[in-house]
């Protein structure tokens, strides 16, 4: 699944970075740790991985 906005890029970057164990799970906050509660490595990775040349910062639900 690729992002739909930066925002989600972003946030699918902050989660796997935890995944990983390179960063701590308890900082992630909001979308972030919902991602790294619900989607695998390679998920994460997908998304964190959108090239976000021409993506909106952000996207209305």
């Amino acid at each position: 699944m690729k992002a739909q906005s930066k925002a989600q890029q972003r946030a699918a970057g902050a989660a796997l970075s935890a995944k990983r164990g390179e960063t701590k799970v308890k900082d992630l906050q909001g979308a972030s740790k919902d991602m790294y509660d619900s989607m695998s490595e390679d998920e994460l990775e997908e998304m964190a991985s959108t090239d976000h040349d021409g993506l909106p910062d952000e996207v209305d639900d």
